[in-house]
């Protein structure tokens, strides 16, 4: 976390805050085909580049136990050969354009991305459609990918900042749960899967009702749209498969890790799902006690008592459970006086209303990183893309904004004095003092 001083809040001559008002951005244009497969174009006419994507949803919350980090093999996998190209040939046919094509897979889907030069758009939408569609699985290219992938997995379990989400995923839902596991997976799950398992997850999670293929750069709909119904047009509908609801839990996990010589601790609470306008508080509150320099939990963990190098708030909403998420790197000797300051701080706001200056401070903050967002193409494509997934359309321009700023003091009060009837998850990796939970219990009643 770097600190740069010259940046200051807009303000006028009274010192007040100025409200930043965001400009309409260029709307987002949709349709969807007859398949039930939803396309997005998001114009951006004064960009020379284009980027692409397709999104799934499939990711590690829908898969059954048995096949825990499918998703993540798969799209590792996809890149591996079809029946008209090798590996080889998929990762020339987008760097001879000059392009770049990459994939990622996160708890709720899974996305394949292209960036390159607009001209270049039906070539793309034929080469993300080849390797999502028909990809061949070779026996061959399965056994050297899958020893990539634990090569992968061995980086995360030797990663405290890593292990100590994981912990606390755990420690929110339990064990049983798909949102407490990892989305790599586990090991012995990824050292038997099959090709034939991989297959039958392809043939059952990737269908037409649960795509959308969105571009964002010099295009329209009209062009777009013809290209993907070319390519995408005969895939299988499918049935849209809800997600199981999160129970929240509670408790304290932790990994012990050797060589490590600092605490990593992520605590939270409970919070509610995108789809649910109660969330607007708990995203409102997390910017209020931990967004910037200046809020309570960095003023007073990091710059007061020098507890902490790393320290952040955060709400991470999922559609199948919301985390209102407080994390922390510190020294083993400092935990304990941490963890006491945090339970301190969420006290103090149950226990009185947000300021008038507060409230618009986190306001501010929270306006000023949407307008960012507008500006980042791929940031833009995968917020529209999980408002279709999760409310089934796209929010009007402003929407979001215009009912955080309906969110009361009150509300954002109510938010901390839920958190005080707890339970509270907390998840601990790296270097753990011995009595930690123990002595932190009352706190957070773990």
């Amino acid at each position: 976390m770097e600190r740069c001083p010259c940046v200051q809040p807009p303000q006028t001559a009274s010192g007040t805050v100025r409200r930043v008002t965001i400009s309409a951005a260029p709307p987002t244009l949709h349709s969807t085909l007859a398949n039930g497969l939803r396309v997005l174009a998001l114009p951006m006419p004064w960009r020379q580049t284009l980027s692409l994507s397709v999104f799934i949803r499939s990711g590690s919350l829908h898969e059954p136990r048995r096949w825990a980090g499918i998703s993540h093999v798969v799209e590792h996998m996809a890149f591996k050969g079809t029946p008209t190209r090798s590996c080889q040939a998929i990762n020339l046919a987008a760097e001879a354009l000059g392009a770049e094509l990459n994939a990622h897979t996160d708890k709720d889907h899974t996305a394949y991305h292209l960036d390159g030069l607009a001209a270049d758009l039906p070539l793309f939408v034929e080469l993300l459609a080849d390797i999502i569609l028909h990809p061949s699985v070779p026996e061959d290219e399965l056994e050297r990918e899958r020893q990539v992938i634990l090569h992968e997995l061995t980086e995360v379990e030797e990663d405290p900042v890593t292990m100590a989400f994981l912990a606390f995923d755990r420690a929110c839902y339990g064990a049983l749960h798909p949102a407490a596991r990892p989305v790599i997976g586990q090991r012995a799950t990824i050292e038997r899967l099959t090709r034939a398992d991989l297959l039958a997850y392809l043939q059952s999670q990737y269908v037409a009702s649960e795509v959308v293929v969105a571009a964002a750069g010099p295009v329209d709909l009209d062009t777009l749209v013809p290209l993907v119904e070319r390519h995408f047009g005969a895939m299988p509908a499918g049935t849209p498969q809800p997600l199981p609801r999160a129970p929240w839990q509670g408790g304290w996990r932790q990994y012990r890790l050797g060589g490590s010589s600092q605490t990593q601790l992520v605590l939270g609470y409970p919070a509610p799902t995108p789809d649910d306008d109660r969330h607007l508080a708990h995203v409102l509150a997390a910017a209020l006690l931990g967004e910037g320099m200046s809020s309570p939990l960095l003023d007073e963990v990091r710059e007061r008592r020098g507890l902490a190098y790393h320290v952040a708030c955060s709400a991470d909403l999922l559609p199948c459970g919301g985390q209102f998420i407080i994390e922390a790197a510190t020294s083993p000797a400092q935990a304990l006086e941490y963890l006491d300051a945090v339970a301190t701080l969420l006290r103090r706001h149950a226990e009185a209303r947000p300021k008038a200056p507060e409230l618009a401070r986190a306001r501010q903050q929270l306006r000023l990183r949407a307008l960012r967002q507008q500006e980042q193409p791929a940031r833009r494509l995968e917020q529209s893309v999980q408002e279709l997934f999760t409310l089934g359309r796209l929010r009007a321009d402003g929407e979001w904004l215009e009912r955080l700023d309906a969110v009361t003091p009150a509300q954002v009060q109510a938010v901390f004095r839920q958190q005080q009837a707890g339970p509270a998850a907390v998840g601990v990796a790296g270097s753990v003092p011995q009595r930690l939970r123990e002595q932190a219990a009352p706190w957070f009643g773990v």
